[in-house]
């Protein structure tokens, strides 16, 4: 029952949808130095990073997440037997265990690719510029970058082109998959003094932004396979996807409410689930044939 009052405090959803996105850059690296150790420890340096950005942001945000319904009951809020010097000393141990797994069963570059994506953040996101501007998420949407560029460094340290051409698309990807939540949102935002895009220039325009985004995603989706690093499963998941997010976009453009706004979020998850998933798919599709 204690461990269940914890949970909040680590976003483990997103947390997932991160650590995948590390898998992934692990898998589009195609390095020979691949080794199921070398996932899981991935896999768990991955999520104690960004579970200790999770309670870092529960930390400074705990003012803010008592204004807005969404987030109120959230462990500090709400004010149960959480602290928040609790809170903060978790995030630190966090944190330090997730650097001293990267180094030592890894290397140096995927303790630093994390640590850069946990700092953007808790710091840099959540901290500097969530309360002062509405660049905040387009900044912010480096955390998850990041965590495919530690990916691929977790096989492969030096420069690798396939993780980076994915971790350009995952910063593309987070404008349009958040500013859909800020609309939904939106209310809950202005209330609470956080200028989230729709706050500032109103939904109508958002929107717009959301699907000049969107077509960037796409296009930078497709740079991957012209560049000859991936084949035609991705390339048809990339521009079967990538057409309907771009058509449900244009419908929250033609009508920008909260109910098409919420679909296009869920959406933009579908998008990056399959996107990603086909890389994974035809890299074990062409390990295949070289066994055959």
């Amino acid at each position: 029952m204690e461990i269940k009052r914890y949970l909040p405090l680590f976003k483990l959803r997103i947390c997932s949808l991160i650590t995948f996105s590390a898998i992934v850059g692990l898998i589009a690296a195609q390095s020979k130095d691949f080794t199921f150790g070398k996932l899981m420890f991935l896999v768990i340096a991955t999520m104690l990073a960004s579970t200790s950005a999770s309670a870092f942001n529960h930390y400074f945000d705990s003012d803010i997440d008592s204004i807005m319904k969404r987030t109120k009951k959230r462990p500090l809020p709400a004010g149960g037997i959480i602290s928040s010097r609790t809170v903060l000393g978790i995030a630190a141990v966090l944190f330090a265990a997730s650097l001293l797994v990267s180094f030592k069963a890894l290397n140096p570059m995927v303790a630093v690719h994390l640590a850069l994506g946990a700092f953007v953040y808790a710091i840099v996101y959540t901290v500097w510029l969530k309360r002062r501007s509405w660049l905040n998420i387009i900044v912010g949407g480096l955390a998850g970058s990041f965590a495919v560029l530690a990916g691929g460094a977790s096989v492969n340290p030096e420069f690798c082109m396939p993780p980076a051409l994915l971790a350009i698309v995952m910063f593309f990807w987070t404008p349009s998959h958040f500013w859909s939540f800020a609309i939904f949102h939106k209310e809950e935002y202005e209330k609470a003094g956080v200028p989230m895009l729709p706050v500032v220039i109103g939904d109508s325009r958002t929107a717009l932004y959301i699907l000049i985004n969107t077509v960037l995603l796409v296009a930078s989706s497709l740079v991957p396979y012209f560049l000859g690093y991936n084949g035609p499963i991705y390339l048809v998941a990339a521009v079967a996807v990538g057409v309907y997010f771009i058509v449900w976009n244009i419908r929250l453009l033609k009508n920008p409410t909260k109910d098409i706004a919420w679909k296009n979020f869920k959406i933009s998850m579908m998008y990056l689930g399959i996107l990603f998933s086909s890389v994974i798919v035809e890299m074990g599709f062409k390990a295949l044939l070289r066994v055959i």
